[in-house]
């Protein structure tokens, strides 16, 4: 190792001093040096300092890059309980047996808005989720038409799909909006049954157990905000992940949601894609997630 480069470098004393190489004055406290070696020292360990710099730079930016990739290889996990944009304290006494004035049947309970399937049985929780919408992802249903009935399977390979995904460990659960049951004042017990009625018919079918959420509330409209829990908003899913997945983290990796309302030409809306957006969740239409090798 070269010993340090030694620099003879003093601040002028008065006006009387001059550059030795162009004989300009140097005033009275400017930084003067002893001869022009000196100088060209000068510089090499300026360069050498700014090389060392770009050198730390250059480290500092690979060690943030490997730090980058070894965060990638980790899986991204959901934390329960830490949402400030909804975190609700719930107990027992704030579940209902009825939906305002609408009964629900064994199984079904009440919040706010929200109408949910309590425990199917069979269900597991899960860190992995599978998400579907209902309406035109898993059913073909027709707003024209109502009762439990109503109703058939939108694509053949559903039953076998759903059971796989039980089978390789996924908690399967549907967040589905219906507005009916809110609208429909003096019917209300009608939308209930025909909604709650179709989804427990589905689930006989598929034979798969399912966790079954119902956002009943209103869209945005003048003068009132959007409800927290109908899609768009997310509010069904942290409810689902803070208070009925057992505590457990979910695995943002290897969950994902399956909905039609993905903001295409011919759709009804963008509700689903954007609620997998504002969860942070993969998305799949249906057609692309339920039929082989499209």
């Amino acid at each position: 190792m070269s010993p340090p480069t030694k620099v003879v470098a003093e601040y002028a004393k008065s006006n009387r001093s001059s550059c030795k190489t162009c004989s300009k004055a140097i005033a009275a406290k400017d930084l003067r040096l002893g001869s022009s070696s000196d100088q060209e020292a000068l510089k090499q360990l300026y360069k050498g300092g700014d090389q060392s710099q770009q050198k730390d730079k250059r480290t500092n930016k690979e060690e943030n890059d490997e730090s980058e990739v070894r965060d990638l290889k980790k899986p991204k996990l959901s934390v329960p309980n830490e949402r400030p944009d909804l975190d609700l304290k719930l107990s027992v006494s704030d579940f209902k047996n009825k939906y305002k004035d609408a009964s629900l049947p064994p199984k079904w309970k009440a919040f706010q808005t929200i109408i949910f399937l309590e425990r199917d049985d069979g269900l597991h929780d899960s860190s992995k989720i599978a998400a579907f919408d209902f309406d035109g992802c898993l059913a073909k249903t027709s707003v024209q038409r109502v009762g439990a009935d109503a109703w058939s399977l939108m694509y053949p390979s559903i039953p076998e799909k759903l059971r796989g995904l039980y089978d390789d460990g996924y908690k399967l659960v549907i967040f589905t909006n219906e507005s009916n049951i809110e609208r429909w004042k003096k019917k209300r017990q009608v939308a209930v049954d025909s909604k709650i009625g179709r989804l427990n018919n589905f689930i006989n079918k598929v034979k798969v157990p399912i966790q079954v959420f119902i956002a009943c509330g209103l869209g945005k409209s003048v003068g009132q905000a959007e409800d927290t829990f109908r899609k768009p908003k997310p509010g069904m899913w942290h409810i689902m992940e803070q208070h009925f997945n057992s505590g457990l983290a979910i695995n943002m990796d290897q969950s994902f949601y399956v909905g039609d309302a993905a903001g295409r030409q011919n759709d009804h809306s963008d509700a689903d894609i954007k609620f997998a957006q504002a969860v942070g969740l993969k998305f799949y239409v249906p057609e692309d997630y339920f039929t082989p090798s499209r």
